[in-house]
């Protein structure tokens, strides 16, 4: 054993308290301290974090976690503080007190982690602070987001490659549990990965047995009660797609003296992590949850986990049930399927993809704007009647096409409250200082509690810069003078030089967006094929993520007996007629219910911007159609749009 193995081995037991790594977790760590770039696709709950957390330990200066998941953040830093290990985390949920100790540890060089969200790399100020720090490793937890064809794309994830980059950081670890072959390739290539880096250790777990179910939407809940009745008791986790379906459900479990409640993002922080904790604290607990639950759940004894509603993809899937069984002990996951399932999961992707006029005319829109300009996606988003995450995605791809490069954020509305009186604050600086800050207090207008004040028309009063006044707040928030309270995110940009072909551009992203939607929707549908697949259940699973089993498992649905399913001939493609109440309505809200997508996104349950705006989503007819597929509801909706029924 080389004297780097000897180390990394000794630090495993002395500080990890483990006496061997897990499959994989060695080479990794290797080949980090080795000075390369690695990719881990590892099972839910094989030991990624711990790939990272030794690493650090052997690398000089800051290792930089890049996670979009508050959840798992919190518990990281916990396991890593009961352990000695500095480290921290700068998110959204942390108050001003917690951020000023966290920078004063970074500028001071002692914490070993950071933790933070890939929002923040759309952060110039940020970048900045991360230019003057030792930064030896950065890890990219969630890496499948990375890839426009994975599972769970996010826009904000196709810059980190460049962003660390331009850092000069030298060493990135990716990190996911469900990769396909595309999509390993993907984060391969972003991040300059070489093949011998690159460990994946299977997902085959020979005690998770996977039963499939055919039963009516009605019917489910009694089924699922036979289940948790009749099988031993345990804890489970019990899969929904919808949160007011957790609820109906969690409260029809309770009714029936199962110790049930529901989970889902919609709750408050505190009522979620009650739940948490009382999950992790039982013997028999069940959660009935979206898939906002189970992030970072480290509970070895899972032995159930029920897909109530078909998960939308064989990624989430493949993550949700390698919640179940940890400890090595039989589990149970079982999926009802539906066809409604399948139509509910469709029509959520085709309501996200945007109308082509309305790609074409946010382009427009940035294609007339000066050199440098601001967006503020919130008022895109209702402007254009596209949902903000479709709006940042689309700003990304302008982005990776070369016409706009984005610059610091920033937020146009400022609110402070001084903490101090203001002579003790001015006494402190010299006579040029003291004489800037007593005129941007003086610019302020004095509310109840609250000042506000209006940036641009302070900095020019002041004949000084935007930063320097921003700067100088910061500072005084900072020596605890004043707390200060911000508003109005905008996004900066800077229009790149050069010859543009608009009509090839718009043509492009509508491209783009479409094949996104084909994609989304195939996925859908693969989950289907599983669902109904006659030969082995495993064997197919394990074939799609590029892994053979050489054989049949030997316990899944099919092996066990049930090989001959089928639901999906079963669905309703009759395109549905619009009548003429529906024609009043469209009348009533011209801009909500103008074009054909958008009329469709209102009757089959489809929350868009102007619908929530106009209050639509509250209207008896929202979501008339869910069970009918989206592709029939538009056909029926662009007859009446040509048909010029108003």
């Amino acid at each position: 054993m080389n004297p780097v193995d000897s180390s990394i081995v000794s630090t495993l037991k002395s500080v990890f308290g483990f006496d061997q790594f897990r499959d994989g977790q060695a080479k990794i760590i290797t080949k980090i301290l080795e000075g390369k770039s690695a990719l881990a696709v590892f099972p839910t709950g094989s030991g990624k974090s711990l790939c990272y957390q030794l690493s650090a330990l052997h690398l000089p200066g800051l290792t930089l976690v890049i996670s979009p998941l508050i959840a798992l953040m919190k518990d990281q830093i916990d396991f890593l503080r009961a352990r000695k290990i500095p480290a921290a985390r700068l998110d959204s949920s942390i108050d001003l007190e917690e951020v000023r100790r966290t920078d004063a540890e970074l500028r001071a060089g002692r914490l070993k982690l950071l933790y933070v969200a890939p929002e923040r790399f759309s952060n110039e100020r940020f970048i900045q602070k991360l230019r003057q720090l030792q930064i030896s490793l950065v890890v990219i937890d969630e890496a499948h987001c990375i890839s426009e064809w994975g599972h769970n794309f996010r826009p904000e994830y196709l810059k980190l490659a460049q962003a660390a980059k331009n850092l000069e950081i030298d060493r990135v670890l990716t990190l996911t549990a469900t990769a396909t072959p595309a999509v390993a390739n993907d984060i391969c290539r972003g991040f300059e990965i070489d093949d011998d880096a690159f460990v994946h250790t299977g997902f085959y777990r020979p005690n998770l047995t996977l039963r499939v179910t055919f039963c009516s939407s009605g019917g489910k809940t009694d089924v699922l009660l036979d289940r948790l009745k009749s099988r031993p008791a345990g804890p489970a986790i019990i899969y929904v797609t919808l949160q007011r379906t957790a609820e109906i459900v969690a409260a029809s479990l309770s009714k029936r003296g199962l110790a049930a409640r529901h989970y889902h993002a919609g709750l408050g922080g505190d009522e979620r992590a009650q739940v948490q904790d009382w999950f992790m604290k039982s013997s028999n607990a069940v959660v009935v949850a979206t898939i906002a639950f189970g992030m970072g759940i480290d509970k070895s004894n899972i032995r159930y986990v029920y897909h109530y509603n078909l998960p939308k993809s064989l990624e989430n899937y493949s993550q949700e049930i390698g919640r179940a069984g940890r400890d090595g002990q039989d589990s149970t996951c079982e999926m009802l399927a539906s066809i409604d399932d399948v139509t509910v999961l469709e029509n959520f992707t085709y309501g996200d993809t945007p109308d082509q006029e309305r790609i074409g005319a946010i382009i427009d829109w940035v294609l007339a704007k000066e050199n440098q300009f601001d967006v503020s996606v919130y008022d895109l988003s209702r402007t254009y009647d596209v949902r903000p995450l479709v709006i940042e995605t689309l700003l990304t791809y302008l982005e990776l096409e070369d016409v706009v490069e984005a610059t610091e954020p920033f937020y146009n509305e400022y609110q402070f409250v001084l903490l101090k009186p203001a002579k003790e604050i001015l006494i402190r600086f010299d006579a040029e200082r003291a004489s800037f800050v007593r005129g941007i207090l003086a610019n302020a207008t004095k509310h109840s509690r609250w000042s506000s004040i209006d940036i641009d028309e302070t900095q020019g009063r002041l004949s000084t810069t935007r930063a320097r006044i921003i700067k100088a707040l910061m500072y005084l928030e900072e020596r605890g003078d004043l707390q200060l309270k911000v508003a109005g995110f905008r996004q900066g940009y800077r229009r790149k030089s050069g010859r543009l072909d608009s009509t090839g551009l718009k043509t492009k992203m509508i491209e783009r967006f479409e094949a996104r939607e084909r994609n989304d929707v195939n996925r859908v549908r693969q989950v289907a094929q599983l669902a109904e697949h006659s030969g082995c259940i495993v064997r197919y699973l394990l074939q799609y993520f590029g892994e053979e089993l050489g054989r049949d498992c030997g316990h899944c649905e099919s092996c066990l007996g049930n090989s001959r399913r089928t639901f999906l001939t079963q669905r309703t493609m009759s395109v549905p007629k619009l009548d003429h109440q529906f024609s009043v309505l469209r009348h009533n809200y011209p801009d909500a219910l103008s074009s054909p997508r958008q009329i469709a996104r209102f009757l089959c349950g489809l929350s868009s911007p102007l619908l929530t705006q106009t209050k639509l989503n509250r209207h008896a007819d929202f979501g008339v159609l869910a069970e009918i597929p989206f592709q029939n509801v538009i056909q029926a909706a662009e007859e009446l749009v040509l048909n010029g029924v108003r």
